[in-house]
């Protein structure tokens, strides 16, 4: 198989088991303003940025038939509870593997999050095996004009890397992050929750081949 002029690498969810950690987080906020959240609404809210989330949930607190509270004081709340719970984050599944393997083989590698610069460091600290992705696009970057699902962060991080969008591999988890990837381009590799049924997991990524029970699975292909 043609390697990838580049690997295009999400964070959260996909590198980082961070997802849950993330749902607990937005749970107990939202929960604390007398409105708990769906599966549904939490699966909505993977790879996108905090501010964008918190949005989100203050309007489905507002449709609760209550006061919401401001953005401010949603993430006064659950940002405390999410730095608790995120530094204890394991690695995905063959995520270390998959990054030595590809510095090894000379592929250029680059961070595409929705997560802030400051986050970002919070979570990478006990993996030092991440510090192979050099390059990286944060949700908050000043170069960054619209998080996903718009696809803003993989042409970025394609571009800083020097190579075209369309020739990259780009790895994702969430809706959201995914139809980013689709919209710049990129060939995508689909990690998606585990407890999606098929018939869910296609409604949800439409148009997606490229589905990976682990990246274990990619170890196999960049031979």
């Amino acid at each position: 198989m043609v390697r990838p002029a580049a690997c295009l690498f999400d964070l959260d969810g996909l590198l980082l088991d961070t997802e849950p950690l993330h749902a607990e987080a937005w749970q107990q906020a939202s929960s604390s303003f007398g409105r708990p959240l769906s599966a549904d609404e939490l699966l909505a809210l993977r790879g996108r940025r905090r501010h964008d989330c918190a949005d989100q949930v203050v309007q489905w607190i507002a449709g609760n038939g209550t006061t919401p509270p401001s953005r401010e004081e949603l993430l006064a709340v659950r940002q405390p509870i999410a730095e608790a719970l995120l530094v204890h984050a394991a690695p995905m599944p063959g995520a270390p593997e998959l990054v030595e393997q590809c510095a090894a083989l000379g592929i250029p590698m680059a961070m595409a999050t929705s997560s802030s610069r400051a986050a970002v460091t919070l979570k990478a600290s006990p993996h030092p095996w991440l510090e192979r992705i050099a390059v990286r696009v944060h949700g908050d970057d000043p170069a960054l004009a619209n998080g996903k699902p718009a696809p803003d962060v993989f042409l970025l991080a394609a571009e800083r890397l020097g190579v075209q969008a369309g020739d990259c591999w780009a790895f994702e988890d969430s809706p959201a992050g995914v139809r980013a990837a689709v919209a710049a381009g990129c060939l995508v590799h689909v990690l998606p929750p585990d407890h999606l049924k098929p018939g869910e997991r296609d409604q949800l990524y439409p148009g997606i081949h490229h589905f990976l029970s682990s990246l274990v699975e990619v170890l196999e292909t960049l031979q």
